[in-house]
């Protein structure tokens, strides 16, 4: 029982945490602007990107745990 609440938790931040991201097509692409610029990820664009990273494990793990028992 407790096992399913963490698993919906984590699914919801999960969820939160891929919304938030940035998909990195900006304005100036709509207006005919490249947007193919490489860029490094900083600041909370990386701590999402990691965010993201750990919750998707941490559900996996939650998962399969919750099929063996």
């Amino acid at each position: 029982m407790i096992l399913n609440i963490i698993q919906i938790i984590i699914s919801i931040l999960l969820i939160l945490a891929i919304l938030l991201q940035n998909r990195g097509a900006g304005l100036g692409s709509a207006f005919g602007g490249e947007g193919n610029i490489y860029r490094t990820k900083r600041g909370a664009e990386k701590f999402l990107y990691f965010a993201t990273i750990i919750l998707v494990i941490a559900f996996m793990v939650t998962a399969f745990i919750n099929i063996i028992f």
